[in-house]
């Protein structure tokens, strides 16, 4: 098991209300067993394939895109061969064995990995906050149900929100954290997309989180 998939039929609830139409919700998946961290990301957009409403397989973070894997690859988050394929496969090749086996990998490296928000954006416009609050509620379940030892939100605008306080990320540059409800969190730079120039920032300072 790879998934809460008790939480999906409310996520497609939402998907209906604040998603493009011709787009599926996007799970988190991963270790759903207290992992060591759990990495909280924004809302996905339709660069991931399994958004597809043709796609019958696993729905979970950033299938068919390259980009973020750097982060988990460099955190000893994931296989070496399997990073690998990633980056050297077009989106379309990804199917659903190998998507199972991305996840199967994430899972046996101890790490969940989610969006705040699950629901899929043609594209990478920004969402309002006032959409991000709509999933809170269940974002908290989804963490209590998961359990996690650690907590990683990426940006300014996930980490206030979760956090109900203005965060930033740049003052969270070593270990430092914060606790919500019992649970670790740390605030951490976006390493994707617009925030691609700050990947090494956030991996120095997840190597910190981690090892903490």
């Amino acid at each position: 098991m790879l998934q809460v998939v008790q939480l999906h039929k409310e996520y497609d609830r939402l998907q209906l209300k604040y998603g493009d139409p011709t787009l599926s919700s996007i799970y988190g998946a991963g270790c759903i067993n207290n992992p060591e961290v759990m990495f909280i990301f924004m809302n996905p957009t339709g660069k991931n394939i399994s958004s597809s409403h043709s796609w019958k397989g696993l729905r979970a973070p950033w299938i068919g895109t390259k980009q973020v894997w750097d982060i988990f690859e460099n955190l000893g988050l994931l296989q070496s061969r399997i990073y690998l394929k990633i980056k050297n496969i077009r989106p379309e090749e990804w199917d659903y064995d190998f998507a199972n086996e991305v996840y199967t990998d994430i899972q046996n490296h101890s790490t969940f990995i989610t969006n705040l928000a699950k629901c899929t954006q043609i594209d990478a416009r920004p969402l309002n906050n006032s959409v991000f609050k709509e999933y809170l509620d269940l974002m908290y379940k989804e963490i209590e149900i998961i359990n996690p030892k650690k907590i990683v939100t990426f940006g300014n605008q996930v980490s206030s929100i979760l956090l109900d306080k203005n965060i930033s990320v740049s003052k969270y540059l070593g270990d430092e954290g914060e606790v919500l409800n019992g649970y670790e969190i740390y605030p951490t730079y976006y390493p994707v997309g617009q925030g691609r120039r700050n990947m090494p920032l956030a991996i120095g300072r997840l190597m910190n989180v981690l090892n903490k």
